[in-house]
């Protein structure tokens, strides 16, 4: 498995579970917990943008590691 397979496979699972804490967000009626849900949410998606950052790293500066 190259690394920018395993790049977007944890991409994904980020995306994955970024969606999964937005859908508690929006099912729950206690507000401390909505708000606690939309925060993972939230740094769930800082950490996607970094990882997506690092992604077209790989694929400008380390082309070897793209899959064939």
């Amino acid at each position: 498995m190259t690394v920018e397979t395993q790049m977007q496979q944890a991409i994904a699972g980020i995306q994955s579970a970024a969606a999964t804490m937005k859908t508690f967000a929006l099912e729950t009626q206690d507000e401390q917990a909505k708000q606690t849900f939309q925060q993972i949410a939230d740094n769930l998606e800082n950490a996607l943008e970094q990882l997506k950052g690092r992604q077209q790293y790989i694929q400008q500066q380390e082309p070897q590691y793209r899959q064939q």
